[in-house]
């Protein structure tokens, strides 16, 4: 069998454009998926990744993403389930309902769509089985101050997590979860500059490396089907989750 191939969803910038040089750096094949073509091929750099452009709201253009890896590659070992978005934050009164399904879509309807996607081809394909990755957040475990949509959609995530996790056993399917704190990235720059805490103050955060998010999800795909990390939370170290009430 030759390299193993990992699809990436939202790897155009940031978590996902660091993870996809990550796993090309470490030998995988890896398919691009993003909305921006022009983005996901400044990602691979003139590195042999399979460029996807794809909107992960749409289900007939994942399904087709993921079925062009599968056809390039004979099979597809993993799945990273990164794409998201955020919004402001606000109390709940003051958020736009359009803005809430915007994200309902991206962060849990994507989510479904490239895990369904990821599911399906890695249930037919002899052997059977592959690893399912769904970026969470610290979110997933506790909320910033006026984040009702962002933290509803990662507990929504991490029920995707657990049931996939279930339902994938009789076909050696594997899911896990990363939850992620403050990476540095581009959706994280305002945290350099002072964000909201929960006692009304403003403060500066500190950030870690991205890299060293992409190093976690390169260890969590590269374990034998056996083992699974079911959930890990890496962050930079003094930042307030744990307290944040």
């Amino acid at each position: 069998m030759g390299a193993k191939g990992i699809v990436i969803t939202g790897a155009g910038s940031g978590i996902g454009r660091a993870t996809a040089r990550r796993f090309l750096q470490a030998g995988w094949r890896v398919g691009l998926i993003g909305r921006r073509a022009e983005a996901l091929a400044e990602t691979a750099g003139g590195d042999a990744a399979l460029i996807l452009p794809c909107d992960v709201t749409d289900p007939e253009a994942v399904a087709a993403a993921f079925d062009r890896a599968a056809a390039d590659w004979g099979r597809i070992d993993a799945a990273f389930n990164n794409a998201g978005m955020s919004l402001p934050g606000r109390p709940i009164d003051e958020i736009d309902v359009a803005d809430w399904l915007a994200l309902c879509s991206v962060n849990i309807s994507g989510m479904f769509l490239a895990a369904r996607a990821a599911f399906a081809q890695m249930r037919r394909q002899r052997p059977q089985g592959g690893r399912i990755i769904n970026n969470g957040s610290i979110s997933a475990q506790a909320p910033r101050p006026g984040s009702a949509p962002y933290t509803m959609s990662k507990h929504a995530v991490t029920g995707l997590t657990k049931t996939l996790a279930l339902d994938g056993r009789p076909f050696d399917i594997a899911c896990g979860q990363i939850d992620i704190g403050n990476a540095a990235t581009e959706m994280t720059a305002r945290m350099a500059e002072g964000v909201p805490q929960a006692d009304g103050s403003i403060r500066a955060e500190p950030r870690m490396d991205a890299a060293l998010v992409a190093d976690a999800v390169l260890h969590m795909a590269e374990l034998p089907l056996s083992a699974n990390i079911s959930f890990v939370t890496i962050m930079a170290t003094a930042m307030p989750l744990y307290g944040r009430g």
